[in-house]
């Protein structure tokens, strides 16, 4: 690709499947790989890059509520399982692609990630270290969709990267519903009050205070990343509401 990235900074926020690759559980060392490769390409064209993933290829904190857990602990447990695929990541792109990393837990554990402090992981990222924000928010009932948002307008990002299954926001499933219309731009408001389901509603109504654009794109696709950070390929915009 010749085109030039159009922004500076991004936060890529991922589902913590798309770590599982074939799997059915847990982390695929080759899907992981894959990931490492394409964020460090973005690297090495200038991109400051930071990322969080969920949890929900490990532990998924609402399910284990449904289950008969307590809330609280369910939500915990999700937030170590996204320190885990934030590690995995690390070793990724550190130990096959050569780059310098660090991992920021929203929860203490020094012994084996940084604890989060805004204004040091935005010197990591000028200082060229892809940064990624593990334990979400750090608290119960917030969704790591929630602790992406927040932690973009902390860092200043110009957008937030959102890899899903479909190469965007659909009006309805465009895996059960034919004829499904995608959307190229969406409003804050529109996605709110159309319960379109891409994130929750707090992480999007946090955007739209801050005017933080989203962009949400295809996972699966190849080079898909490397395209919308560039303005090219499909994907939606999400932001302010044209007059």
């Amino acid at each position: 690709m010749t085109e030039k990235p159009i922004y500076k900074r991004i936060l890529l926020k991922l589902s913590g499947e798309s770590l599982m690759g074939s799997k059915e559980f847990g982390m695929d060392a080759v899907a992981v790989n894959e990931l490492a490769k394409d964020l460090k390409d973005l690297a090495l064209q200038g991109v400051e890059v930071c990322v969080v993933i969920g949890g929900g290829n490990i532990f998924r904190g609402i399910a284990g509520a449904a289950a008969g857990m307590d809330r609280t602990s369910a939500d915990y447990m999700g937030m170590l399982a996204t320190v885990m695929n934030a590690l995995s990541l690390q070793d990724a792109l550190e130990n096959k692609q050569g780059l310098q990393t660090r991992v920021m837990s929203a929860i203490p554990m020094p012994t084996v990630c940084e604890s989060y402090i805004r204004r040091r992981a935005v010197r990591h990222l000028e200082k060229g270290r892809i940064v990624i924000f593990a334990a979400g928010t750090g608290n119960p009932f917030f969704t790591t969709d929630t602790a992406a948002t927040l932690r973009a307008i902390e860092m200043n990002c110009d957008v937030i990267m959102k890899a899903t299954q479909v190469d965007g926001i659909y009006d309805s499933d465009p895996n059960k519903t034919k004829g499904a219309r995608r959307y190229d731009k969406i409003s804050y408001e529109d996605v709110i009050t159309k319960n379109l389901s891409v994130m929750d509603a707090s992480s999007i109504a946090l955007a739209r205070d801050n005017n933080l654009p989203i962009i949400v794109f295809s996972q699966h696709d190849e080079d898909a990343l490397q395209k919308a950070v560039r303005g090219l390929g499909k994907f939606t915009v999400v932001g302010k509401k044209d007059n």
